[in-house]
């Protein structure tokens, strides 16, 4: 497959090249206004006069001239707009000559009277603004009941990944808004799956300054890539949406329901599905926050100062794993799952009042079975541990959210935002593992233990995060004073049982057996109260100081109780060596400066900032005992802090950056409480642990081309760690591991991204190209000795997109992985191991509205070092009628995995070991479904998103 695809995508382009030289013409002219002054920049383009579907455009240049070459012979009409002027529609009707000279083109001023008139003939497939890029939806055709999603895959410079990532030009798009306004609190993929294409009337596409040089008015040089999706007029009056149910072999069913309404102040969103055909309908922030990973993760938190690293990172996502005790595990779409959610969205906009508020439930029952190895690599020597496991896992979670922006006046803000999550579930994880040690010709042969793991859990949990900001804006330009004060609160208890029977095979003693039979009662209850305080201040034209405080106190307060179960008298012993009682008070002060120039797109800001943190805890074995150990701890640093970022002409920008970061140590790796609910790996905590620090450069550079839509981006980057967290690791003669966390100074990380995309055939052909350099330096003792992991990656990958008209789509893309991975304690375990994937996707129209679609994925994985090779190739195809009144009814025939071979596969390697794994998940079944749309649609072919 891989000897073929390469030749096959340079004949593709070969095919273009040549299509573009034979019978071609070429089209200029100079744009000018009345008085014969030139306009540059004004937007172009070329289109076809039966549908005015775009088939080119450009920009003029300084001079004003505009140029297209090896444009196909045929009629056409050239569409010239300029901001402030009255838009010109030229025909082109091409005899014989190479060349069609439309000569100077004058565009009139636009005026009131002429308003109407413009409003009329102005619509284009596409207008151009400086860095924003409008689409005319209308102008790109989609197939029947597509989204928003399907309508963004055809657009000029934008990409949809498989993932739902949206990126344009080169940047992932970071807010979504509908009218200007927040739909599901922001989330990009909640409104591009579930939006209709056919609501959208505009897409525009545009760089947004930083949240906070939006509120203070100075420019710190960040941008974010935004997009508004701009309703019909028919849209946004009355309701929409479209509901979906199917049924499959298998047994297999789904149904998902949407349903909008909006007015010029109001929004109302409702979205529903349930299926057990693994597809969670999530985002991965979702995902995240519905695994318990991300419970103060919600934003506008009111942290003033540096942003990029330069403060102190008050939790952890696995803080609260202490409630759970024993992890789920698993990944998204693999095993088999049962999935409903359900969300209902409203927004309120009178440009005075912003409100916003939202409810989420998420529910996911997952089954997964899995088979993994993984080797261990020693000083002299290594061991293997073979892992069988079943894994079943109920997850609910509820999630809501409000948010109030009240203008008190033109310079007075207040913002309330207050978000809560209650999640409650049970997990079972059943596991056979062996361990092998090397025999006497060296091979990992010899049986030197077999554990039988048999855990459960049930788990509560309620966090919710209080943020109020209030801004005020000074008469004097650039002079803004903000404030912000926070209350979080995350409370959880859960239960855990732990059985297990282990047997180690002793080579010159008799065999041994362990037996682990105990309840783990843990209730855990944390609290912050947080404040910050900003004020920037104008001192010289261009030239802004700013200072700012944050304040934070956190209070731990954690009940972990194990008792041994004595199955003959049904009995439970209190364990006090494994129960522990401790509480945690962390203080947290920090205060910083910056001074920053910036005009004329150069931005540069330089500072520090003294930060300083209190950590006290006391450790039992139960409330009622006397204390074990007492932290009482006292840390300051001063953390620079610099960036220069420089916008150039023509969408180019350059930026350079330093940081130093600073983390405490997570709360979990403080406590001395041994966990030994794998008895075979049992960690411990370390009250002895520093915070860890990070020095990180960055440099990067931008183009886009907004005329050829041609794109490149680059980055190269460099972090050193010092007091780096580790997990040091002493395995004894039984092969058990103990591992405890300790500080180490020396790992680093190093990488480099190139990203360039350009048209072959504007709106018919687009290439992307891509690659990546990644260098890490991990560092560890492995029984008492140091063992540096080198882990360098490289990767390329390649994209090709053909949309040659609406009746056939097809797209081809690759990715090849290399890491090439090296110890220096056991240099003979050094191996490389290669991750690639290829694909295509292919979208047809026939007569009687008729659509078919497909979607074909290879993946390989190897590893020659373990003799590990692996081929997975995916196919997925559909056939589907588009029928009813009005197009309102569609139906899908779905074959998903033709070839019956999807299973989860993965492998990598790390630190001191390598691991594979394998995991049986949902394979080969048909799906045939019903769609319903409330309003109708018109339709094409596109690229669809079912796979």
């Amino acid at each position: 497959m891989k000897k073929l695809l390469l030749p096959l995508l340079l004949s593709v382009v070969a095919v273009a090249v040549q299509a573009q030289n034979s019978g071609r013409i070429t089209i200029k002219g100079t744009v000018v206004d009345t008085a014969g002054v030139a306009l540059p920049g004004a937007t172009v383009m070329l289109l076809a006069p039966k549908d005015s579907a775009l088939v080119n455009y450009n920009r003029s240049d300084e001079e004003g001239q505009l140029e297209f070459k090896n444009i196909k012979r045929g009629s056409y009409i050239l569409k010239i707009s300029y901001v402030g002027y009255i838009p010109e529609d030229i025909p082109i009707e091409p005899k014989e000559n190479e060349v069609v000279d439309v000569g100077s083109v004058k565009l009139k001023i636009l005026n009131q009277d002429l308003f109407e008139v413009v409003i009329k003939t102005a619509r284009a497939p596409l207008s151009i603004r400086g860095d924003t890029v409008e689409y005319n939806a209308s102008s790109f055709k989609v197939p029947p009941g597509s989204t928003v999603e399907d309508l963004l895959r055809r657009l000029p410079g934008m990409q949809v990944e498989q993932d739902g990532t949206v990126r344009a030009q080169g940047q992932e798009v970071q807010r979504v808004t509908v009218d200007g306004k927040r739909f599901f609190g922001g989330d990009v993929k909640m409104a591009t799956k579930n939006l209709p294409a056919e609501a959208i009337n505009k897409v525009q596409v545009y760089d947004s300054k930083s949240e906070q040089a939006r509120l203070t008015g100075v420019d710190d040089g960040k941008k974010e890539k935004n997009l508004n999706l701009e309703l019909k007029e028919s849209h946004k009056k009355g309701g929409f949406g479209k509901a979906t149910v199917g049924a499959g072999t298998k047994d297999r069913v789904e149904a998902k329901v949407n349903y909008n309404r909006f007015n010029d102040k109001q929004q109302f969103a409702v979205v529903g599905l349930g299926n057990n055909t693994n597809q969670t309908g999530l985002s991965w922030d979702d995902y995240q926050d519905f695994r318990g990973s991300q419970s103060y993760n919600w934003g506008d938190d009111g942290d003033f100062g540096f942003s990029n690293g330069g403060g102190i990172i008050f939790y952890s996502g696995n803080d609260d794993a202490e409630s759970l005790t024993i992890s789920a595990g698993g990944r998204p779409e693999q095993g088999f799952t049962k999935n409903w959610v359900g969300g209902v969205n409203y927004n309120y906009d009178n440009k005075k009042t912003l409100f916003s508020t939202n409810y989420y439930f998420n529910q996911t029952d997952k089954m997964q079975d899995a088979f993994s190895s993984r080797e261990s690599i020693l000083a002299a020597s290594s061991f293997r541990r073979e892992d069988a496991n079943s894994r079943n896992n109920l997850n609910a979670n509820h999630r809501g959210g409000v948010r109030l922006e009240q203008k008190i006046d033109s310079l007075n803000t207040l913002v309330i935002i207050s978000n809560a999550r209650f999640g409650s579930g049970n997990s079972r994880y059943v596991s056979d593992q062996e361990f092998y040690r090397s025999n006497a010709s060296g091979d990992l042969t010899q049986l030197a233990t077999e554990s039988d793991l048999d855990n459960t859990s049930l788990f509560n949990s309620f966090s919710m995060g209080n943020t109020a900001l209030f801004r005020h804006k000074f008469k004097t330009k650039g002079r803004n004073f903000s404030a912000s004060v926070g209350y979080n609160i995350n409370n959880s208890d859960g239960e855990s049982n732990q059985r297990s029977t282990n047997v180690f095979y002793n080579e010159n003693e008799p065999d041994s057996t362990l037996r682990i039979n105990q309840t783990n009662e843990t209730n855990s209850l944390r609290t912050q109260l947080k404040a910050s305080l900003l004020y920037i201040q104008p001192f010289a034209k261009h030239y802004f100081w700013e200072t700012f405080y944050n304040f934070s106190l956190r209070q731990d307060e954690v009940n972990r109780e194990v008792f041994d179960v004595n199955i003959d008298n049904n009995t439970f012993i209190p364990n006090n060596q494994l129960s522990r009682y401790y509480t945690n008070n962390f203080l947290y002060n920090r205060l910083g400066t910056s001074f920053r120039y910036s005009n004329k797109g150069l931005n540069v800001s330089l500072g520090a900032a003294a930060l300083q943190f209190d950590l006290q805890g006391d450790f039992k074995n139960s409330k009622l005992s006397s204390t074990l150990t007492r932290i009482d701890r006292q840390f300051s640093f001063i953390t620079p802090n610099g960036n220069v970022r420089y916008d150039l002409k023509n969408n180019r920008n350059l930026n350079l950056s330093y940081s130093m970061s600073v983390n405490e140590p997570n709360i979990r790796d403080l406590q001395p409480i041994v966990d030994n609910s794998n008895p075979l790996y049992i960690t411990e905590g370390n009250p002895n642990l520093i915070p860890e620090s990070s020095h990180n450069v960055n440099a990067g550079y931008q183009y886009f081309n907004s005329a050829s839509f041609t794109q490149f981006f680059g980055n190269i980057y460099y972090n050193y760690r010092v007091n780096q967290v580790v997990y040091n690791q002493q395995v004894d003669e039984n092969l058990v591991t103990r591992s405890r966390p300790v500080n180490i100074t020396g790992g680093s990380n190093t990488g480099l991204y190139l990203n360039y995309g350009f048209p072959l055939k504007k709106t018919k052909a687009t290439l992307n190209l891509n690659g990546s350099l990644n260098a890490n330096k991990n560092l560890i003792y492995v029984n008492d000795i140091l063992n540096r992991t080198n882990s360098n990656g490289y990767r390329f990958a390649t994209n090709l997109s053909l949309t040659p008209s609406d009746k056939f789509t097809f797209y081809l893309n690759g990715n090849w992985s290399v890491t090439n991975t090296k110890y220096s304690v056991n240099t003979s375990q050094n191996q490389q191991i290669y991750n690639n994937s290829y694909g295509a996707e292919m979208n047809v129209k026939f007569p009687a509205e008729i659509y078919f679609s497909s979607r074909f994925n290879l993946n390989t994985y190897v590893n020659d070092r373990f003799g590990f090779n692996r081929a997975q190739p995916i196919l997925n195809m559909s056939l589907y009628k588009i029928m009813l009144k009005s197009k309102k009814g569609e139906v899908r025939l779905s074959a998903y995995d033709v070839f019956n071979q999807n299973q989860g596969i993965r492998q990598f390697a790390s630190q001191n070991f390598v691991t594979t794994e394998q995991v049986s998940t949902l394979a080969r079944y048909f799906m045939l479904s019903f769609t319903y749309n409330m309003r109708g649609v018109t339709g094409s072919v596109r690229r669809r998103g079912y796979f």
